[in-house]
């Protein structure tokens, strides 16, 4: 649009771009990693725009749709004030980078709602192994990770090359989407039981949890498809050096075993999309699904399945780990602790301040000691608690009050609530809140984000699965936390269609900058206030 109307500049015209222009001034919250940071609390505490008064109002709703040319699996990144240097739309944007099951990365301004770039990898490998728990076609699934420091987007795109499934880690240019660096294409080993080599092989392994880049390096787990080829497939967690993509000396796999009596291995990392967390110090925590059916393989060393895992950031040592005491039962029927990832407190007050959650499908959250994870004991669980949140494919996420005390949030079976992080004379998590069932179908559990200005106006985001084959629909919903007994609804509304329905949607909407970011089927949706 000309700024110039009759030989002058229209007023009209001049607050627009002042407006745009200080759009850009002002700081904004970058978000560039899975859940919000490398803890996984899904917290934005810089958003200075989106409240519940406004949320609540009619002029909160869906500004816009962006046509993608697949499923969406993974959340959506934002990066403000990036210099776009390819495509029709070259200059400065804050962007939205999502990436599809088909192979495909897309930036897009997060302001007009347009593609500015897109970039495709590859052709993505369709079902693999007949497995139905994805899109049929399967590409880039987990949640990329962006280096803000080097301009790097960093994810695995998993392709149909002429010799077979192939994955890759590519190192992509945030203002071109060009590689930086040359894919490196992935392969390990490693020694098992009996000193024999098992190697990884991209037809039987899938990486769905988010990347993590932490200490300089980029991290992956790997799971399976639906379980199938559970006899070639087991849990993995790889990595590379994030300036080189050079694969990382060691890799850690959690099923070691040289043979099994039903021929079943896994303990894979899959964890709903979740990914891996750390604390302050690198080390790396996982959780771990089913191995064998038998449930009687685990021994904490060479099989370590239905586990929380500590490692230490090189990937040579199992630092420590939790096991539920019934993790037998957890294996015969298939009730997979590793449904849902390791939420890593924010240092707490008190004698025990390094805290961590975890819960998966038999509906078990559980509070420990980033210090002393519990171990494994078939006579009792030694942790700080267990608290009953609904069976869950899911994960948590965290925030902190007005009265300056941490939140933990969850969302298993089909309702969101809210638990106070208590210290004194031990830490414990006290319920304060909850919700009205919200809608669904798909397995339950669902995934939450938090939006608030420092410690106010926090508001729950949160996005449902599908509620059956003839209503294929996710929905939004936000939620007011600062209340005691049934949280109230602020607002709800459909975001977008899912028709794959007997594959987990697991989407996590993305809150930034007076906006809300939701993937789903062959679409991102724009959330926000109507001008």
């Amino acid at each position: 649009m000309s700024l110039r109307r009759h030989g002058r500049i229209s007023a009209p015209a001049v607050i627009a771009v002042i407006l745009y222009c200080a759009n850009f001034l002002a700081a904004q919250t970058a978000v560039v990693t899975y859940h919000y940071d490398n803890n996984r609390t899904g917290w934005n505490s810089d958003e200075t725009i989106l409240k519940p008064v406004n949320v609540s109002s009619p002029s909160f709703g869906m500004l816009t749709t962006i046509a993608l040319d697949d499923q969406v699996d993974a959340q959506p990144l934002y990066v403000p004030n990036i210099t776009i240097t390819a495509g029709k739309f070259p200059g400065l944007h804050n962007v939205v980078y999502v990436v599809t099951e088909n192979d495909t990365v897309y930036a897009v301004d997060a302001d007009r709602g347009r593609i500015l770039l897109s970039q495709n990898l590859g052709t993505p490998v369709v079902s693999p192994l007949g497995c139905n728990n994805n899109a049929p076609n399967v590409g880039i699934t987990s949640t990329p990770v962006i280096d803000p420091a080097s301009n790097t987007l960093y994810l695995i795109a998993y392709t149909q090359d002429e010799t077979g499934p192939a994955y890759r880690v590519h190192a992509l240019d945030l203002g071109s989407l060009t590689d930086k660096l040359p894919p490196q294409l992935i392969s390990a080993s490693h020694t098992l039981s009996n000193g024999t080599t098992f190697e990884f092989d991209a037809t039987y392994q899938r990486q769905r949890p988010a990347l993590l880049e932490a200490g300089g390096n980029i991290y992956a787990g790997f799971g399976s498809f639906c379980d199938y080829s559970a006899s070639r497939s087991r849990g993995w967690l790889v990595g590379w050096n994030a300036a080189t993509l050079a694969p990382l000396p060691s890799n850690e796999v959690f099923d070691t075993l040289a043979s099994d009596q039903d021929s079943r291995f896994l303990a894979s990392i899959w964890m709903s999309g979740y990914g891996p967390s750390t604390d302050d110090d690198g080390n790396i925590y996982v959780v771990t699904g089913n191995s064998d059916y038998s449930g009687n393989t685990y021994d904490g060393v060479n099989s370590i399945q239905e586990s929380i895992i500590k490692l230490s950031s090189d990937l040579t040592t199992v630092l420590d780990l939790f096991t539920p005491s019934n993790q037998s039962t957890l294996d015969q029927e298939d009730l997979d602790f590793g449904s849902g990832g390791a939420l890593v407190l924010p240092d707490q007050p008190g004698l025990l301040p390094h805290l961590v959650t975890a819960a998966g499908k038999d509906g078990n959250m559980y509070l420990m000691n980033g210090d002393n994870l519990g171990g494994y004991s078939p006579d009792g669980n030694a942790v700080l608690g267990t608290y009953p949140i609904g069976a869950c494919w899911c994960g948590q996420s965290y925030f902190q009050g007005r009265d300056g005390t941490g939140r933990v949030v969850t969302s298993g079976g089909a309702q969101v609530s809210v638990w106070r992080v208590a210290t004194n004379p031990e830490p414990v998590l006290k319920q304060v809140t909850t919700s009205a069932r919200i809608r669904g179908g798909q397995n339950p559990g669902f995934f939450t984000t938090i939006s608030s200005n420092g410690e106010n106006s926090p508001i729950i985001w949160a996005l449902s699965h599908p509620s059956s084959r003839q209503s294929d629909s996710i929905f939004l919903y936000a939620f007011n936390p600062q209340s005691t007994g049934s949280m109230p609804i602020l607002f709800q509304g459909a975001a977008g269609s899912w028709p794959n329905v007997e594959g987990n949607s697991n989407l996590v909407p993305l809150v930034a900058n007076g906006k809300v970011y939701v993937g789903s089927y062959q679409q991102l949706a724009i959330f926000g206030l109507k001008k």
